[in-house]
């Protein structure tokens, strides 16, 4: 689906590239530098349990997936233990804390500021970011107010970018590994004037891992064969010596087979943002974004293997901005003043097909509109050792144009539902405080509360996962939030730190798919989700060997009384109650890096109805980067080293696993 913005878009970037030479004269001889990043990171992230992950470990991973590099902070999970390239796309939702039990995102995702969940699913499209490109990630757990807060029921992850001066002129790498798979990635990254554009690109394919198990493989058993590609253009240019223009275009293709021959999806995306930050005195940040999205989804037969549903066109597109300004108020004081602004539009459009005859029986339609109108007031008051933020949002939310119909083959009318516009005012709020306590040791507390609209997809789009029908619950209400943390940071000297952080989330209204018969389920609001823990994470350095590590402990409950008491106490879907991860890596030299992760994920529960059991798995990830030359180094990568077997779905005993032990060899080359 090709979107009329691109061509605006396209136009407003070929000014970026050549304004920085105008810029460069209109400023005699001034050096002027840019950034291509935001304003600088307010100083509630010193309230809040924040982890930040640098260029060297991103670009370290042994599988080269942005989920793999995730998966090291405590509380991140995904809604299966999947990764990009052997899941279903629409399953890549993610989440922290332990407030899953679906596959919609409940934690905000920021690529420069831009959220980036799939307007009409609502997941994230982990395949279109490439580790290469980024400088750095900030996660930030907890229920969040401030620009796009009503996405961050959990938490926020932001992605920055690297710009030409973290960047080599060129870069790229290319990797097979011993399914014959190949992963190729390039980016070119030059200084124009007084600003700087990058081109970036990534090619991933390969036959895939069968992730049947051998007992249970039929004649139309396939591999989870993927064909990805991404592109990208990224432009900075100085409007003046404090104000720089920043712009990103960039397209994606996902291709993927899973589990039978025929059951292919694919996912297509185009995105293009503007954005103005401005560093003076009266501080800024104008964003503006455009995203244009398709999925389509062959469902086959778990019994007779031919095609029952084609999902065939699923568009939609998202736009959005926002405006922060941050004024000199007073002396001690970081005020940010702004609104914010997303709306998503989509549709499915589908196909039912008999098992028996192979006759078309139904075509169906459905979707809608939804919008968040948002206005946020934060302010973070520095008092000697002691830092007190607190923030407002007021949110409109509108939920419109929603409907469903089914035609059989004849196209005579079977159903048709219409839903009834509806649109609510809601107010949230994050309050907390640091403490420096005495050298090295911080203290901090925070009490907060969020909100998530439900997806176009959990409003209106049934889905199949063959036998197993889920329903579509028009009449879903927002998620809300409300929690609390108190946690110790503790730097006793510069190569060590060691944070704890205990909390308590409550999420009602939280959307889950509740099960209603053996071979039904139904999208519901049930009346809450608990969830309390306490995470860590630790970063020690000795000369050249480092070890970060992360743990976290989270007794997640379904709480309340209602419709779903039957599930009152049951533990949440896909959310494990413990997970670790520590990574040991060695750099005597620069340019070299050997690392092993080994991470463990705790057994956890396929369903609401605690039937069926994922098992607990422990894995073992290697890293080695030597060079051989000034500009060529050699990689190699192994995942899953001692080949655990890894469960991702059991469904009635009918498993689906995850990688295998995968051996990666490969050169990287900067000049």
């Amino acid at each position: 689906m090709k979107s009329p913005h691109w061509l605006t878009v396209s136009s407003l970037l070929a000014l970026c590239v050549s304004w920085p030479a105008i810029a460069q004269d209109d400023a005699g001889d001034s050096e002027i530098v840019v950034t291509g990043e935001g304003l600088e990171p307010a100083l509630s992230n010193l309230v809040f349990s924040t982890t930040t992950i640098e260029r060297e470990v991103i670009i370290s991973s042994s599988s080269g997936r942005i989920e793999d590099v995730l998966s090291n902070v405590a509380g991140f999970q995904q809604f299966r233990r999947s990764d990009s390239r052997s899941s279903n796309p629409t399953a890549q939702g993610v989440t922290l804390r332990a407030l899953g039990g679906n596959a919609t995102s409940r934690a905000l995702v920021l690529l420069d500021g831009v959220p980036i969940a799939d307007p009409f699913f609502g997941f994230i499209p982990l395949s279109s970011i490439s580790p290469d490109t980024l400088s750095s990630i900030r996660v930030t757990r907890g229920g969040g107010s401030g620009p796009f807060g009503a996405g961050a029921l959990a938490g926020t992850i932001e992605l920055e970018s690297a710009g030409a001066l973290g960047l080599d002129t060129l870069t790229a790498s290319a990797l097979v590994n011993d399914r014959a798979e190949t992963e190729a990635s390039g980016i070119v990254a030059q200084e124009l004037g007084g600003g700087f554009a990058v081109v970036s690109g990534r090619w991933d394919r390969g036959q895939g891992f069968f992730t049947t198990p051998d007992d249970q493989r039929v004649p139309a058993t396939a591999r989870a064969a993927f064909d990805s590609w991404q592109v990208g253009l990224r432009a900075v240019a100085p409007l003046s010596p404090d104000v720089e223009l920043q712009a990103r275009i960039s397209a994606f293709d996902d291709s993927r087979t899973l589990r039978f021959e025929g059951a292919d999806s694919n996912h297509e995306g185009q995105d293009a943002s503007l954005r103005i930050v401005g560093r003076g005195d009266w501080q800024f940040d104008a964003l503006a974004y455009v995203q244009a999205r398709n999925f389509n989804n062959i469902i086959i037969s778990s019994t007779r293997f031919v095609k029952v549903l084609d999902q065939r066109n699923t568009p939609s597109t998202g736009i959005g901005g926002k405006f922060e300004l941050r004024p000199p108020i007073a002396e001690g004081h970081d005020v940010r003043i702004g609104a914010d602004y997303r709306r998503s539009d989509g549709e499915l459009q589908e196909d039912a097909f008999s098992a028996f005859t192979g006759a078309l029986r139904e075509t169906r339609r459905g979707g809608g509109v939804n919008s968040n109108l948002g206005f946020f007031l934060e302010d973070d008051w520095s008092i000697g050792p002691i830092v007190l933020t607190g923030g407002l949002r007021a949110d409109h939310t509108r939920i419109e144009d929603g409907f469903f119909r089914a035609l059989d083959a004849s196209g005579t009318l079977v159903s048709e539902t219409v839903t009834p516009d509806r649109s609510d005012w809601t107010v949230s709020w994050r309050a907390g405080g640091s403490f420096n306590a005495s050298r090295g040791v911080s203290l901090r507390a925070a009490a907060y509360t969020g909100l998530r609209l439900p997806t176009l997809n959990e409003l209106y789009r049934p889905f199949v996962v063959f036998p197993v029908v889920t329903q579509a619950n028009a009449a879903l209400e927002n998620e809300r939030l409300e929690g609390f943390e108190v946690g110790l940071d503790w730097q006793p000297s510069r190569d060590a730190f060691v944070s704890i952080t205990a909390f308590d989330n409550r999420v009602e209204d939280a959307i889950a798919n509740v099960t209603l018969a053996p071979n039904l389920r139904q999208r519901q609001n049930l009346p809450a989700i608990d969830a309390q823990g306490i995470e860590g994470a630790a970063t020690l350095r000795f000369g050249e060997v480092s070890l970060d590590a992360s743990v976290v402990y989270t007794d997640a409950t379904i709480d309340g009384e209602g419709p779903s008491i039957a599930l009152d106490g049951n533990r949440p879907p896909q959310t494990p109650d413990f997970s670790a991860s520590a990574t040991l890596a060695w750099e005597p030299t620069e340019g070299v890096r050997l690392a092993s992760t080994l991470r463990h994920v705790s057994a956890q529960f396929e369903d609401d109805q605690e039937s069926d059991v994922l098992p607990a798995a422990t894995t073992l990830n290697l890293f080695a980067q030597v060079p051989v030359t000034d500009a060529i180094s050699v990689v190699a990568r192994a995942e899953n080293v001692f080949d655990e077997t890894i469960v991702t779905r059991n469904a009635g005993g009918v498993i689906d696993l995850g990688v295998p032990r995968t051996v990666w060899l490969g050169v990287r080359v900067g000049l």
